[in-house]
């Protein structure tokens, strides 16, 4: 087996689990998260896409149900010992021969716990899933119950947000090596891929956002290449992978002389980023880190420019988001807590003037401060 982790690892996150679900009340829970299957068993797949389901019961047992196509990946990259396939075929109905195996496991009439909010289970699935368990056993939503789990980090996975960091670094120097007026948009964002994966680096669970002149306004990879003019501006927005696991960076690089529209936004990121690092200690919430952020971006009559949320927390995750759930946000009520990794970013768009500014890094939280994972400055990058 190819496990990332040690077998006592996984135990242990069994056992956190189990407990969990005793407080909920819950006889089995029905995983259609790949974050969860991966954190849970070491599963790597990126079959999910497909129907597929890990049912854990309270005593700690698992048995999956996945496709042939991904038989052998279950048998190589997880500790699942019981794997059960659902045949391809007209009019096939899986959520059906997912009824039978949980009757097999005697779980008719039990309370059942699912995780609804994923991209592993889609709307269409869903509802079929629903129409063959309603009347089988309660039905729970456990949405959320391993990601409140999976936020606190162990040693062995700090030790790979670390090491994604500095491949994100890494990246980040291959691109400050090529921006230059004139340089092609695909050769920058070839050589950060490059560099991640030269690290040892996995594909990232969303793509690299790269975009100059109009383009650098937007939050959101987009196709197309453009070459950087003389007097140009470039966001980026990256991150390095190990194990799945991320820690993305954000810069906007100023080409040529930075406008005195660029001066102001970088100000105001940098200090509002640096509000949002005093504020990422225990006792604080998610949302008062947003607060932090906010009332800086106020200060300098930002309000209009700036985004609804600064950050989320990060980890492993698959497509087609490296976004964990907890995010920072107004209102927020999650808690700060040691050993969070946790990914601010400020993103101000002045549409009115053109001019984009981005600055933002991940962190780890500890007893006392935050610690920032980047061994970069947050120095305004001018070519």
């Amino acid at each position: 087996m190819a496990l990332h982790f040690e077998p006592e690892e996984f135990a242990a996150r069994r056992d956190r689990l189990i407990l969990k679900m005793e407080e909920e009340k819950l006889d089995a829970l029905l995983l259609f998260s790949q974050e969860s299957m991966y954190w849970l068993t070491g599963y790597d797949t990126f079959g999910f896409c497909f129907f597929q389901c890990l049912v854990v019961k309270s005593d700690g047992s698992m048995v999956l149900m996945t496709r042939s196509a991904d038989l052998r990946q279950a048998r190589h990259t997880s500790n699942i010992d019981e794997i059960v396939v659902w045949t391809d075929r007209a009019n096939a109905n899986p959520a059906a021969d997912l009824r039978n195996l949980l009757s097999e496991l005697d779980l008719l009439g039990a309370r059942i716990g699912i995780e609804y909010q994923t991209h592993g289970l889609t709307g269409a699935n869903a509802r079929r899933l629903d129409e063959q368990l309603t009347s089988f056993a309660t039905l729970h939503d456990a949405s959320g119950m391993i990601d409140s789990l999976r936020v606190l980090k162990s040693p062995a996975e700090i030790a790979y947000v670390r090491r994604a960091a500095a491949l994100s670094d890494d990246a980040l120097d291959a691109a400050i090596r090529l921006t230059r007026a004139g340089a092609d948009e695909a050769d920058i964002l070839a050589a950060m891929m490059s560099a991640n994966f030269a690290g040892d680096g996995d594909y990232p669970a969303n793509e690299y956002i790269i975009g100059s002149g109009a383009d650098a306004l937007l939050c959101r990879y987009k196709s197309g290449r453009r070459k950087l003019d003389e007097n140009d501006q470039l966001t980026l927005e990256w991150s390095g992978v190990f194990r799945h696991y991320h820690a993305p960076m954000m810069r906007t690089l100023i080409i040529g002389k930075p406008t005195l529209q660029h001066q102001k936004l970088y100000t105001a990121a940098r200090e509002a980023l640096q509000a949002v690092e005093a504020a990422m200690v225990p006792g604080n919430t998610f949302g008062d880190v947003f607060e932090a952020h906010a009332r800086t971006m106020e200060a300098h009559d930002l309000t209009r420019h700036r985004l609804n949320a600064c950050g989320y927390s990060v980890g492993a995750r698959f497509t087609p988001s490296w976004m964990d759930p907890q995010m920072f946000y107004a209102g927020n009520p999650e808690t700060i807590q040691p050993d969070m990794t946790l990914f601010a970013h400020m993103i101000i768009m002045d549409s009115d003037s053109g001019t984009a500014m981005t600055l933002g890094q991940t962190y780890l939280t500890t007893n006392g401060p935050a610690v920032p994972l980047s061994r970069h400055s947050l120095d305004m990058i001018v070519k």
